[in-house]
């Protein structure tokens, strides 16, 4: 396999982190070109100097001095701003581009890789939810593949790859269901962020982690499944697994089920992503069938988790408002983690927005922006006049 030129971004975060883990074990077959990263300097010019990176980018040109400082002497490029990251993906000198950007501002870089033709691991959700009939159409136009770094979406991508290209009746989405999936609805009504934030199987960022424990994460996979793999909303059934062994399975029309099966840790799916097609040496934990006792699976629950039915409508009406959707949940729950609002009112206020937005059949890109900024706002409004309420 010839070496890869990676460019990471997102890099200091979660997926970010582990994709540098999976490139530490691989020196031979990986390179980093690109790291990329919001607010947190000091980690990012660590892992620059760690992997010798070409070039940088700190999104917050505030803090754009920090880096540069640390990284005073080395090869090392410094830039500043989301442009840069735009600009910096289309090199010559970049193969692969990971997609670990939280929110829809992993949207204009994938968009900037997909038109140069690159191979895109995606990892940021919000691109296909809020812009998926235009981020499918160029990596068709361009050639760009994208490769699903989510474990679930990995997991379906690996059970098709084994079909033989034999016609899917149903994809089988696994959720672990979060720090709530046991809870009565009236109790979950009174959660606080603290234990939000305590995800059962997962490590993840704040902002995905909340996402999960609503479920709207998981009506965010359902979303992207649709544009990945071109299957209906109606056939991607959403199945609650406590164990988060089973990472997804994909039925056929013979009612024969495959499935893919590993222990909850990230870096297999993006070895996958970022190897593809060879499978490649991981130092992690592997299966012991006969430690995992039983496995067990649930229909969810959309009466203590309305995000996932409100996800469902989204992609069902289809146009700007899954983007909407998108838009409203990520102002929503950054107003829950600041304590602004209680944890249904993350699934009210997006309800409320998917009502009240102005409705487009087929957005263009820039539509899609301008859908971002108004519901985004418009999700603003809605939480400080029911602040008192609430």
């Amino acid at each position: 396999m010839e070496k890869r030129k990676i460019a990471i971004l997102g890099s200091t975060g979660s997926i970010g982190t582990q994709t540098l883990d999976v490139i530490a074990q691989h020196p031979d077959l990986f390179e980093v070109e690109l790291l990329t990263c919001n607010n947190s300097a000091e980690p990012l010019a660590r892992q620059a100097i760690d992997f010798d990176a070409n070039h940088v980018v700190i999104c917050n040109e505030g803090r754009y001095k920090e880096v540069y400082d640390a990284l005073e002497g080395k090869d090392t490029k410094v830039f500043a701003g989301i442009d840069s990251v735009c600009d910096l993906v289309t090199s010559d000198r970049v193969d692969i581009v990971v997609t670990a950007m939280v929110g829809f501002t992993g949207l204009r870089p994938t968009l900037s890789a997909l038109r140069a033709g690159k191979i895109v691991a995606l990892a940021n959700k919000e691109t296909l939810v809020a812009a998926g009939a235009i981020v499918t159409e160029l990596s068709r136009k361009h050639n760009a593949p994208i490769l699903p770094v989510d474990s679930e979406h990995s997991a379906i991508f690996q059970c098709l790859l084994a079909s033989q290209g034999n016609a899917v009746e149903k994809i089988h989405l696994t959720a672990s269901g979060g720090p709530f999936r046991t809870w009565e609805k009236e109790k979950i009504a009174l959660a606080r962020k603290d234990i939000a934030l305590r995800h059962p199987k997962w490590n993840m960022g704040a902002k995905v982690t909340i996402d999960s424990a609503t479920m709207m994460n998981k009506g965010f996979e359902m979303i992207e499944a649709k544009w990945l793999f071109d299957i209906e909303p109606e056939r991607i059934h959403v199945v609650v697994h406590p164990e988060s062994i089973i990472h997804s399975m994909v039925e056929f029309e013979d009612g024969a089920v495959l499935a893919q099966l590993a222990y909850p840790d990230m870096r297999e799916p993006i070895q996958f992503a970022i190897g593809f097609p060879k499978r490649l040496p991981l130092a992690n934990k592997k299966l012991n069938f006969a430690e995992l006792g039983s496995l067990s699976f649930h229909e969810p629950d959309t009466d203590r988790f309305p995000a996932l039915a409100l996800a469902y409508e989204a992609i069902r009406r289809g146009g700007n408002l899954p983007c909407a959707m998108n838009a409203a949940n990520e102002a929503a729950v950054k107003a829950y983690l600041k304590d602004e609002i209680p944890f249904y009112g993350i699934s009210d206020v997006v309800e409320r927005c998917m009502e009240k937005i102005s409705f487009i059949e087929h957005p263009d890109l820039e539509q899609i922006f301008s859908t971002d900024r108004e519901a985004f706002l418009l999700a603003e409004i809605l939480i400080k006049e029911r602040k008192r309420q609430w």
